[in-house]
């Protein structure tokens, strides 16, 4: 068994500290502890480019001039679930958002032509998870902005979206413990890693579920 976790992130700077790498580290390892492979996939390492519609991935189910997106539509494929990590940005990081609607342009033109079309993504179990710079009061935004926007893609993919809970039915949405000023331009986020733990481990319990 084998999950894919996806780092959204566009942050260059913040290397090994990005939040989101250090979610799906965690994430790696929870699953590890349940006997399950997981490869990180961290988008600040591909160059990924926007969908022309040049609709030249109808015969091939791949894209004609992004050989960095068909590395991992073909990871994703081949993966029994996948996990992405976003933050919060306007609302979704660039390259996740060009990886989506790539992936969506394969799925839609063959569904368009035939509406019994399954895509090599059919039924795939994904967990969807989204953080940002605000506290508890920031979550039903980061849920509107980044969790739903996502399965919205995800549902013209033909994914499953796996539900945290009955209010939480597009993932998991995580706040910072504390913000404040250092020497950076940037705020600092601070983070209550045992409570995300705990959080993460039920997740991956959930989505291991479906499996």
């Amino acid at each position: 068994m084998k999950i894919v976790c996806i780092s959204a992130s566009n942050m260059a700077g913040s290397g090994g500290k990005s939040v989101s790498c250090r979610l799906c580290q965690r994430a790696a390892e929870i699953l590890a502890k349940r006997g399950v492979s997981c490869e990180i996939l961290d988008l600040r390492d591909v160059r990924l480019s926007p969908c022309t519609g040049c609709g030249q991935c109808f015969d091939s189910r791949r894209c004609c001039c992004d050989a960095d997106f068909n590395a991992l539509y073909d990871a994703i494929a081949g993966a029994d679930a996948l996990v992405l990590v976003s933050p919060h940005y306007a609302p979704i990081p660039a390259r996740l958002c060009m990886l989506l609607e790539k992936m969506e342009e394969i799925t839609f033109l063959h569904w368009w032509r035939d509406g019994a079309y399954r895509s090599e993504l059919y039924g795939l179990p994904v967990g969807v998870i989204s953080h940002g710079g605000g506290g508890e009061w920031a979550l039903a935004s980061y849920k509107a902005m980044v969790n739903d926007t996502i399965a919205n893609a995800l549902d013209t993919i033909q994914c499953r979206v796996v539900p945290f809970d009955g209010q939480w039915d597009t993932g998991l949405s995580l706040p910072v413990a504390r913000v404040h000023e250092d020497d950076s331009i940037f705020p600092a986020q601070e983070y209550d890693w045992p409570a995300i733990e705990t959080k993460l481990t039920q997740y991956m319990e959930r989505i291991l579920e479906t499996l």
